[in-house]
């Protein structure tokens, strides 16, 4: 494969996954690991992607965010999995809270108890949980299109009257550096509240966030423990398991 074929397929590649590992495009172009360190050196050289440890992202801005119905559709079963693992950490009689998000939404219908009370800032998520005769609150304030969830001084002066025994939130970048971040500053600042208003914490996200940051920190890595896919690779594992509890869930 030419070269110009091999950088087209990686972008191809990463245009469809945002995060693309070495090893992938080792077995997808035949080329060795040498040649594609090269290929993503150039590619980086030329604005055109990210490398990140033992791969390469796609380049977003930093307060770019997908809609709901764009998240909606991506990794899905990966998102299921996450989402029905989550859902087995609830006990009876837990107050919880439900980040608005894709995978937080997939928890619904795997959770085991109805004997719980859940607030959340997602309208969506709230609708779910009453069709399952679960006792819901929803916080207040302003409803973003974009993600579905309720931001604002509503929102912030509602989540403070609400203390949990766990909390599960979504986020759009998670970095060793940086540590968990979302495009939107409000949309930050609830999930900071609902991080530190819990005496348990979890972090839903698919491998395609790690190595990602974006415009708002949220929260630690030491915070939380991450629930996240087989997609991680090793090498990102032994990182981030130095930094936080990590828990890898099968497909």
């Amino acid at each position: 494969m030419l070269t110009p074929e091999r950088h087209q397929l990686i972008l191809s590649m990463l245009k469809e996954k945002d995060t693309v590992r070495i090893n992938e495009l080792v077995e997808v172009t035949g080329a060795s690991e040498s040649t594609i360190r090269r290929d993503l050196s150039d590619l980086e050289e030329q604005s055109f992607l990210k490398r990140v440890h033992g791969g390469a992202s796609s380049i977003q801005n930093k307060i770019e965010e997908p809609t709901m119905l764009e998240k909606s559709v991506k990794n899905e079963r990966e998102k299921s999995a996450i989402a029905k693992y989550a859902a087995s950490l609830v006990n009876e009689r837990d107050s919880i809270f439900i980040d608005a998000g894709s995978t937080t939404l997939r928890m619904v219908p795997f959770l085991p108890y109805e004997n719980i009370v859940v607030v959340t800032n997602s309208p969506d998520i709230g609708i779910q949980l009453i069709k399952r005769n679960i006792k819901t609150f929803l916080i207040g304030g302003e409803l973003k299109a974009a993600t579905w969830s309720l931001v604002g001084r509503d929102a912030i002066k509602s989540i403070g009257q609400y203390r949990f025994d766990k909390c599960f939130i979504g986020t759009n970048g998670i970095d060793p550096t940086h540590g968990l971040t979302t495009p939107d500053p409000d949309e930050a600042y609830v999930k900071q509240l609902a991080l530190q208003y819990s005496d348990r914490r979890y972090v839903l996200s698919d491998s395609h966030k790690f190595n990602r940051v974006t415009f708002a920190k949220m929260g630690d890595l030491s915070d939380v423990t991450i629930v996240t896919d087989e997609g991680l690779s090793e090498e990102d594992q032994l990182i981030y398991s130095k930094l936080t509890t990590i828990k890898v869930v099968k497909s």
